[in-house]
């Protein structure tokens, strides 16, 4: 194993709008945290999969998931979802069990502290992972200290021109173990792990490298604009295509938010960005060279992620104990915890 390898990549971010207004204090209760999902598709009536609407509070998706299959009597691999959601906060989003021929259990039987099933809803197919439209959020800081005047301006500012799209650190691990495991892995690619972990373990080094980026790239103020050359990818959706001439037309959609600049999940295939866009993230990216000829190895796809992200719904209140409440909605993938650390400083990581 090379010392590049060995070596971690920082995990330590630039703020885009000057730093935290404030501190804070988040989920002092579960309500204080309340993330509802937002489907693709909703259940059609008639299948062999049976799609559960749940509400959880205090409790993960994976535990949740195993209650589920252990009331069907199926496997757990027979329960999905389509992303996880925070412990420590009151959630809901879907499920599915695959029951062929099964009629179901009295689901409701199920119901506790800890989730409730709300719905239950046949559907021909299963619940696939990432298959949302993104989460709507409504939080509440508590114990704020921060002069009202700049928070609101904070607030305003990501509004108006979004957040850098940061992985935040739950990609990575306790203290940045999966970058570790990962490091392993590369150095024996043979080595026999169950699928979901390498899986983990891959996508935590191709988070941290577009973290790198995107961190030049704030550093160099740039994280919301193009590059001649960028690769821009059309607002909430995967499309992307090279922008080699920024003229004011396409600098007007960027201003409107319809198109982001992106930059990259490392993987095997062609780079998109050329010129300048190409330049700058090949300079970034030269120290971990080891770590992005690993995800090779493995025959990961390159692919593209945008650098900012602009909430919608973006709404605030202060209330009248030293509270503030914020809602807006985030695509799928987004981090509220990014949004947050640009806001207050609430002692809980990004």
């Amino acid at each position: 194993m090379s010392e590049l390898q060995l070596a971690a990549i920082p995990m330590d971010l630039p703020f885009a709008w000057g730093g935290p207004a404030g501190t804070g204090r988040i989920r002092v209760h579960p309500e204080d945290f309340q993330v509802l999902e937002i489907p693709f598709v909703t259940p059609d009536g008639d299948g062999e999969h049976c799609w559960l609407y749940v509400r959880k509070r205090g409790s993960n998706t994976q535990w949740v998931a195993q209650q589920l299959a252990q009331h069907a009597g199926v496997a757990v691999s027979r329960v999905s979802y389509a992303g996880l959601k925070d412990r420590h906060a009151i959630t809901e989003q879907w499920f599915s069990v695959h029951l062929p021929g099964q009629q179901g259990p009295d689901w409701q039987a199920l119901n506790n502290e800890s989730f409730q099933v709300l719905d239950a809803q046949r559907h021909s197919r299963k619940l696939q992972r990432g298959t949302l439209l993104g989460n709507r959020f409504c939080l509440t800081i508590r114990d704020v200290q921060a002069a009202p005047g700049m928070l609101e301006k904070r607030l305003q500012a990501i509004r108006d021109g979004g957040f850098p799209n940061i992985f935040g650190v739950q990609r990575f691990g306790r203290g940045g173990d999966n970058l570790q495991q990962a490091a392993r892995l590369f150095a024996r690619p043979k080595s026999r792990l169950p699928r979901h972990k390498r899986s983990l373990y891959l996508s935590a080094v191709r988070s941290a490298l577009f973290n790198r980026v995107l961190a030049a790239r704030v550093q160099e103020h740039c994280w919301n604009t193009a590059l001649p050359g960028e690769a821009l990818q059309l607002a909430e959706k995967s499309a992307c295509f090279v922008a080699e001439q920024l003229d004011d037309e396409l600098l007007q959609r960027l201003e409107q938010h319809a198109v982001h600049p992106t930059g990259p999940l490392c993987g095997e295939g062609e780079s998109l960005p050329v010129g300048d866009a190409a330049a700058f993230e090949r300079s970034v990216l030269q120290p971990w060279n080891d770590w992005i000829s690993g995800l090779k190895q493995f025959r990961l796809a390159a692919a593209r992620r945008a650098l900012r992200v602009v909430p919608r719904d973006f709404s605030w209140e202060a209330g009248d104990d030293a509270s503030w409440t914020i809602r807006f909605f985030l695509p799928a993938g987004c981090y509220a915890t990014a949004l947050l650390r640009e806001v207050l400083e609430t002692g809980e990581p990004a």
